[in-house]
């Protein structure tokens, strides 16, 4: 990545130590002295030799969206509960209940393969930036400008993927100021070695989710496979252990406050470089809606599937996904509200205009950007309801969803495959048949009806510019509750879409043969596939004007920052540096950095989500420690704070030490540091990492896993028992 215009005076110590999302590359360009200083004890170059494509960076994958890090050379992956949660369900029955009871492969022929798992090694960075900022046409429309930059995306992509078992992607930076080319080994053969009990690995549910204290065990180990040769390959029973040149020794003497700690990963999505309001926005309209919408689809799931047990654990999933989803934007608005971010961000925002305009002539074109961003925000503002609305079909009733999506395979299909969308070009496709196949352990009739009828009511109440055509015609523009019922029970009756082998038929025909079908359900997501095709197009444009006015923007704002920025997370490899500590919330409350059993058994209810697993209360009760014991707290440690710049997609994140050992796997943030996406706020800014002593206490005193503690490189303790003073 350039040096010039994304960071600026990089020998300079960031303002604040813990914030910064930290590129492979911005590593190696701060300065060593202040790295030292934090407690980095390895050299920089030992994070991420950009030469070889090495050091400890590269022990970090990518698992389906979280993160993830390899903790021996025999390919075992450590990740989040909630992130290897789809193959946990994949494998769940009413008989064989994993995801209740957890799951611990005895030998490795018992590890559970995930349909569609991948892993992702990262191998290579390369700054794309001249590429494809030489690829818009003079004179382009800003539909044009960003067809033309994804279509050169997508053939840097193409030539980059020709090498075997490589997974690239062009990542963009602060608003297309940066473009850059990651280069990754794909691993697609991935098998579930241990997750502990729903009731460890979540042990607090949604009442404890973004909160702290935490006392949740929110780990599970995976293992990548290889074919015999080493090259990637698709499941076998022939197939090996990846052989992982670098991976995350455990820390087994864990960490103690004020510690210094790294937490690498690849963090999601974050706002910091938006416009405040473009912030507001979000904060009036996006996320109480998501607090709607998504509040009333959790309770008609769990309405429904509590009358069943099938039910219960095909809702399992999107259940999980909806609630976090539901809670953090509550906690977004919180966090918005008590930081008053809209506000700051208005205040420096008007601190780099001020700065520009006593050099207009230079900054003239970033201060134009700003006002035309802000016209912009201005528009899409007036259609957000529908969009919002049609945009959510995918997150609920799973019919519809599945229902579109085969409408839109269909018609991308027909098109040459550099001019798809590009989540249906050819290199999808084997993710997307996963996808398809696997969402039959997703499909519970009763509640997805609900949430159909649900969606069909919102859109019947949208205003006469905002209507949504499919929906129109399919249920009629407004309509008795009772004749919408009937509409979807026999939509569902008559479809073939939610059966397995004619949905994956599907996957494999064109418009005219899915027209020619006369499938009610089917009929319906073509003409919804309609409309989201044309809500692509529109934002497009919208996309196409930022890339061309945000860049000029970023320019004044990081030359008037006059110190190291990292850039929003986009999905791509980060480090962050940080110190294990506690905070205090409010006035009055101090909260300390680590958490043990015995806060785990005080909250337990012998309900959910406060129920300790039998097996797991009568070790902890015993007080059998093995060697996991923290001497200062005379317990076991489970969870622990530190004031690392993390988000979304951190999930599973290594937390290691300055000598690069594993210390904790990152799982959550605090409520007040949700929003800490729009902004780094160092007296709340607290990250959640389960303390890698509780994983080893729970595999050795717990679940006697001699073997793979043996595999982990750690020698099985005594079941030492304490008594109580």
């Amino acid at each position: 990545m350039k040096k010039t215009l994304l960071l600026l005076s990089l020998v300079a110590a960031p303002a604040l130590a813990g914030e910064g999302k930290w590129t492979p590359q911005q590593v190696l360009e701060l300065d060593p002295a202040w790295l030292r200083a934090q407690g980095l004890q390895v050299p920089p170059k030992k994070l991420w030799d950009p030469q070889r494509g090495t050091g400890l960076l590269a022990g970090t994958v990518n698992v389906g969206g979280c993160s993830g890090a390899f903790i021996a050379p025999s390919g075992l992956v450590i990740t989040n509960h909630h992130c290897a949660f789809g193959v946990i369900q994949e494998h769940s029955t009413p008989q064989r209940d994993l995801i209740t009871e957890g799951f611990l492969a005895s030998k490795r022929e018992d590890e559970l393969p995930g349909k569609g798992s991948r892993v992702q090694v990262p191998r290579s960075f390369k700054d794309v930036t001249k590429e494809v900022l030489a690829s818009v046409p003079a004179g382009a429309d800003d539909l044009a400008r960003y067809k033309a930059i994804e279509r050169k995306q997508k053939e840097l992509v193409a030539e980059c993927e020709k090498r075997p078992a490589t997974r690239c992607n062009v990542a963009t930076f602060d608003g297309g100021l940066n473009y850059t080319l990651m280069d990754s080994v794909e691993l697609a053969d991935v098998r579930l070695v241990y997750a502990p009990p729903r009731a460890v690995g979540e042990y607090g549910g949604e009442e404890d989710n973004w909160m702290w204290p935490r006392h949740t065990g929110d780990f599970a180990i995976l293992r990548a496979y290889t074919a015999p040769d080493g090259s990637s390959a698709p499941y076998s029973d022939k197939n090996v252990p990846y052989k992982a040149e670098f991976f995350f020794p455990l820390a087994t003497e864990g960490v103690k406050p004020n510690d210094f700690v790294m937490v690498l990963g690849y963090p999601g999505l974050t706002f910091r470089a938006l416009l405040a309001e473009e912030m507001a926005e979000r904060q009036s309209r996006l996320y109480p809606r998501l607090r709607d919408v998504f509040g009333e689809a959790i309770n008609i799931l769990e309405e429904e599937s509590d009358k069943s047990p099938t039910g219960k654990i095909a809702v399992a999933s999107q259940l999980k996904s909806l609630h976090n989803v539901h809670k953090n934007a509550g906690g977004q608005l919180a966090g918005l509200k008590r930081g008053r971010i809209v506000e700051k961000q208005h205040a420096s925002e008007a601190a780099v205009a001020a700065w520009a305009g006593k050099d207009a002539r230079k900054w003239a074109p970033a201060l134009s950007a700003r006002e035309a961003l802000l016209a912009e925000q201005a528009n899409t503002a007036k259609v957000f309801e529908r969009e919002f609305l049609l945009s959510s079909v995918g997150r609920l009733a799973r019919g519809p969803a599945l229902a579109a999506t085969l409408s839109r395979l269909a018609a991308e299909r027909a098109k040459p495959d550099l001019e798809r969308r590009p989540e249906y070009m050819d290199r999808e496709m084997p993710r997307l048949k996963d996808r398809l196949e696997r969402e039959q352990k997703n499909l519970f009739a009763a509640s997805d009806k609900r949430l159909l009828q649900a969606f069909v009511r919102r859109a019947q109440a949208l205003g006469p510019e905002e209507r949504i055509a499919a929906v129109d015609k399919h249920f009629g523009a407004k309509s008795q509750e009772k004749d919408v019922v009937a509409k979807i029970d026999a939509m569902y009756a008559g479809t073939k879409v939610l059966t397995l082998d004619e949905r994956m038929k599907m996957a494999g025909e064109t418009v005219a043969q899915l027209e020619a079908r006369k499938d009610p359900l089917l009929a319906f997501g073509l003409d919804l596939a309609r409309e989201l095709a044309a809500l692509d197009e529109v934002r497009d444009r919208r996309q196409g004007a930022a890339l061309r006015l945000r860049p000029e923007w970023r320019k004044a704002v990081l030359a008037h920052a006059g110190k190291p920025v990292a850039p929003d997370a986009n999905g791509t490899l980060r480090v962050s540096f940080a110190k294990v500590q506690g905070y205090s919330p409010r006035d009055g409350v101090v909260y300390t950095p680590q958490t043990t059993l015995a806060g785990l058994l005080a909250k337990h209810t012998g309900q959910e989500p406060f129920d300790v697993p039998a097996k797991v209360s009568k070790v902890a009760e015993a007080k059998r420690y093995g060697t996991w014991m923290d001497a200062k707290l005379k317990d076991v440690p489970v969870d622990f704070l530190s004031d690392a710049d993390t988000t979304g997609g951190n999930s599973g994140s290594p937390t290691v030490n300055g000598r690069g050992q594993l210390v904790g796997v990152n799982f959550d943030r605090v409520w007040e540091n949700v929003a800490n996406d729009f902004g780094y706020n160092p007296d709340v800014a607290r990250n959640v990492s389960v303390d890698v002593r509780y994983i080893l206490w729970m595999l050795d005193q717990v679940e006697d896993a001699d073997a793979l503690l043996r595999e982990l490189g750690v020698r099985k303790g005594p079941p030492v028992v304490r008594e109580t003073r």
